[in-house]
């Protein structure tokens, strides 16, 4: 499961939700780095249906190589755009822990206490429902290929099929793209009668797919139809030979949307409000069908450019 799941002693029906997780810099910019770390970690109660956080701990790390400016300007930042998304999150943080390290780190815990009717458990998937994923894949190739442009040896890789203009819009699209929480989507798994799922990180599409289906009770297989990925990732992963296997279903993601299983006949309207709440699509991209535990990409996908 993506977050922790404990029965209080001698308070029925209640159970502590919690969750931990923290990563390296991947933007240029500290206060949505920020934004993105505390984002990153909300999604793992999200994933799990679990609506509200009651309580965040930030993790950071300095770094020993910062100057006094830089760790000056940098560090309050990074904790004023963890801040504002816990906020937004409708929690606050109450505490935490900073050290001295080789690496800039950023992260968090969050913790809940609710009911059990609040916790979407990831095991109740059925064949005849559908995925739906709820922020496009591609968020590596763009931090990477954004990094790339002052790097003139590998910027060599991919400069026959992109310019500096379509790297610069997609790596805005991917920051706002892992910026953005994933508290709507959680709050309509509710609504729509989500029976399982995950958020997609760093084992990619289908590896997260894959841990997914293995978790059912039932036996089913997810098959995925659909990719949606960011503009102009596609063919810039392409361009690095197997670097990334962003088609195949294995790029990491940073903070990346929900996969869910859902009936059918809910998809489409549970796709529709939350681009309607969040001015984001979402999209149908597989099928859930009976088979042994596991998950594929049909051959030639079907690549939605977003």
């Amino acid at each position: 499961m993506d977050a922790s799941v404990t029965p209080i002693p001698d308070q029925a029906g209640l159970s502590l939700v919690q969750t931990t997780d923290f990563f390296y810099p991947l933007v240029d910019d500290p206060y949505l780095q920020g934004r993105i770390a505390c984002a990153n970690v909300l999604s793992d109660l999200y994933a799990m249906g679990v609506v509200s956080c009651h309580n965040m701990l930030m993790l950071l790390a300095v770094s020993k190589e910062f100057t006094e400016k830089e760790r000056d300007v940098v560090i309050p930042l990074m904790m004023r755009g963890f801040q504002d998304t816990a906020l937004e999150a409708g929690c606050l943080v109450t505490g935490g822990q900073t050290v001295v390290n080789p690496w800039c780190t950023v992260g968090g815990v969050a913790s809940t206490v609710c009911t059990k009717d609040r916790i979407i458990l990831p095991e109740n998937s059925s064949p005849g429902e559908v995925l739906v994923l709820t922020k496009p894949l591609g968020t590596q190739i763009a931090v990477n290929a954004h990094q790339w442009i002052d790097d003139p040896e590998r910027w060599n890789k991919i400069s026959g099929v992109t310019s500096v203009a379509e790297v610069k819009a997609g790596y805005r699209a991917a920051t706002l793209s892992m910026a953005r929480l994933n508290r709507i989507g959680a709050q309509l798994m509710h609504k729509y009668g989500a029976t399982a799922a995950t958020d997609v990180t760093g084992f990619g599409i289908l590896g997260h797919a894959t841990n997914l289906a293995q978790n059912q009770i039932k036996n089913v297989h997810y098959k995925i139809h659909t990719l949606p990925i960011l503009t102009n990732m596609s063919k810039i992963a392409k361009a690095c030979g197997n670097m990334f296997q962003l088609v195949q279903g294995y790029s990491a993601e940073t903070s990346g949307g929900l996969l869910l299983s859902i009936p059918k006949d809910k998809a489409a309207e549970f796709c529709r409000e939350v681009e309607e709440l969040e001015g984001s699509p979402a999209w149908i991209i597989g099928t859930v069908e009976e088979g042994v535990h596991g998950a594929s990409i049909v051959q030639d996908p079907t690549v939605l450019d977003v």
